[in-house]
């Protein structure tokens, strides 16, 4: 059985006229930029933020215009987390059935942003708390300035910091003693110290902060895009398998990776004493 590669070439939408009614969304250069854009409140999520959130990194699977991805906040904050009166208010109204399909719906956000094949870079200023924490969590990159403040708070409010997968991934950034301390006590993570922990690539200071991240992600755009979705995939997926399994796995990505034009490109440039020019195939 066949199947005709126009077929296959259908899946792929271009983003670049995406109108995002929640948030502001661009793409310029194959770089798709996230502003979190409710300034007056420090850009807390709403019920409808959250859902459109995770339908655009779930798009991004089937983008052929997008390679990276830029998320930050606009007015010198990250985000506040879920906003107090329009999500957290209606929470208290509501039966185990409904919130259960709210805390997995802002699961989903998390899941869409690990399984999109693009890196995401976080610009982190200000306040970054609850949801925005996890949502700078779940970025491949993050770059910070010495006065944000991170906190996964949700102990804060009477809840676990088992939070859209906190338990999972911030051990693995920070370590689980680390991690363990912020969980259990929601206090703030300050600039130098989220450095210091690995929390943060990188400290910027609050003026450059999003042009520095901007400028990281036109590095990786100028990659081998093909490649660097299979690291972010392997990066993910290797939690789960022991030594032997992900050297099998590594092995098989690998291959596939060197059938890529992008191989051919890089040795050819080396060979004429250039620099490669990646197209992401």
């Amino acid at each position: 059985m066949s199947t005709d590669p126009s077929l296959l070439a259908g899946n792929r939408r271009p983003q670049a006229d995406y109108r995002a009614e929640h948030f502001l969304w661009s793409v310029q250069d194959g770089i798709g930029t996230i502003t979190l854009n409710r300034p007056e409140r420090k850009n807390p999520l709403t019920f409808d933020s959250y859902a459109e959130l995770r339908d655009l990194f779930q798009r991004l699977k089937h983008a052929d215009d997008v390679k990276v991805v830029l998320v930050h906040g606009a007015g010198g904050n990250f985000c506040s987390g879920g906003d107090v009166h329009e999500i957290i208010g209606p929470l208290i109204q509501l039966k185990a059935p409904e919130l259960l399909m709210f805390t997995r719906m802002t699961g989903d956000l998390v899941k869409a942003m690990r399984h999109c094949p693009q890196p995401i870079v976080a610009a982190i200023d200000g306040v970054c708390a609850g949801a925005g924490a996890i949502i700078a969590m779940a970025s491949d990159l993050r770059y910070g300035t010495s006065r944000s403040k991170v906190a996964f708070l949700f102990n804060r409010v009477g809840l676990a910091g088992c939070d859209m997968g906190a338990c999972n991934m911030l051990p693995r950034i920070v370590g689980q003693g680390r991690a363990s301390e912020l969980l259990y006590t929601g206090r703030a993570l300050g600039g130098d110290e989220a450095a210091l922990w690995g929390f943060y690539n990188r400290l910027c200071t609050p003026e450059a902060v999003v042009d520095e991240a901007r400028a990281l992600a036109q590095e990786l755009r100028a990659g081998p895009t093909f490649a660097n979705g299979i690291t972010k995939s392997m990066l993910h997926h290797e939690w789960a398998m022991d030594v032997d399994q992900a050297i099998e796995a590594e092995a098989q990505a690998q291959a596939l990776c060197m059938l890529t034009e992008d191989f051919g490109r890089a040795y050819r440039a080396f060979a004429a004493k250039s620099k490669p020019v990646f197209e992401g195939n």
